[in-house]
């Protein structure tokens, strides 16, 4: 898996985060394919700072030209989601150019009941803060993209028979 590594990092510097998007849906027994990652991290400052240093180590970059530092400014958060509708911050490798990773600017749902709420998914040693499929579900009704709407009627019906 193109992230093990970045789990690796988020665990051992204690990022709070959790997985979120298509490949939380793939990890709770979705079928479909999805190449970038979507993450929520605690918006707190320090927790930014930690996250930025470890993108930096990866040899990630934001994919739109602004510093990654801005992420921790609470109101450059609000002006690009207020005026650019930007709700995801991008960031990617040209090492790993197919893998992208896009962690939410705020806040769609409360991040501390997501990771509250979170599954452990076991990747080798590591163990990753999944989105509960009731979380996930909402995550993507929020969303209302086509492919989304698809991944909620599939969510509900692992989580009838209780794939997850």
């Amino acid at each position: 898996m193109f992230y093990e590594q970045l789990f690796k990092f988020l665990n051992k510097e204690r990022v709070d985060y959790v997985v979120v998007g298509g490949v939380a849906y793939v990890l709770h027994g979705g079928l479909r394919l999805t190449a970038d990652l979507d993450i929520m991290i605690g918006l707190e400052k320090k927790n930014i700072r930690k996250f930025i240093h470890i993108m930096s180590e990866l040899g990630y970059k934001p994919k739109i030209p602004v510093k990654a530092e801005d992420l921790m400014d609470p109101h450059k958060r609000m002006e690009w989601l207020k005026e650019k509708n930007m709700k995801v911050f991008s960031f990617f490798s040209s090492k790993q150019p197919v893998s992208l990773i896009d962690i939410f600017i705020y806040e769609p749902v409360n991040f501390h009941d997501v990771k509250a709420h979170a599954l452990k998914v076991r990747l080798g040693r590591l163990s990753i803060p999944v989105a509960s499929i009731d979380d996930l579900i909402k995550l993507k009704k929020i969303s209302g993209r086509k492919q989304d709407l698809e991944d909620i009627k599939s969510l509900k019906r692992l989580k009838r028979y209780g794939q997850s």
